[in-house]
């Protein structure tokens, strides 16, 4: 995405992607999402609300919480969540939440 921003004034979208084995569409697609946050996918915009949510719980445990932890404090406060996304959000946002 970088690379093909950085360039494509001097190569020209369509190049750049057929020497990169992708479709220009889906480049366009993707900066399409990138620029307005409501055409992000759901589970993203879900990924966001709920990342605010583990970093809370994870900071009012003085960052002793891990992964197992936050989930069960989360399902504690009626917040429906699965475990899975409880890693995948912490790890997306470098929020230090062990897994396990």
């Amino acid at each position: 995405m970088s690379f093909i921003d950085a360039h494509r004034e001097d190569l020209g979208i369509e190049p750049i992607c057929r020497e990169l084995a992708i479709a220009p569409s889906s480049y366009r697609e993707h900066a399409a999402r990138l620029a307005d946050p409501a055409r992000r996918s759901a589970r993203a915009r879900r990924d966001d609300d709920m990342r605010e949510h583990i970093k809370r719980v994870h900071e009012n445990s003085f960052g002793l919480y891990g992964a197992r932890k936050v989930w069960h404090q989360l399902r504690r406060e009626g917040i429906s969540i699965a475990k899975c996304t409880v890693v995948r959000t912490a790890e997306q946002y470098s929020t230090t939440v062990a897994a396990g």
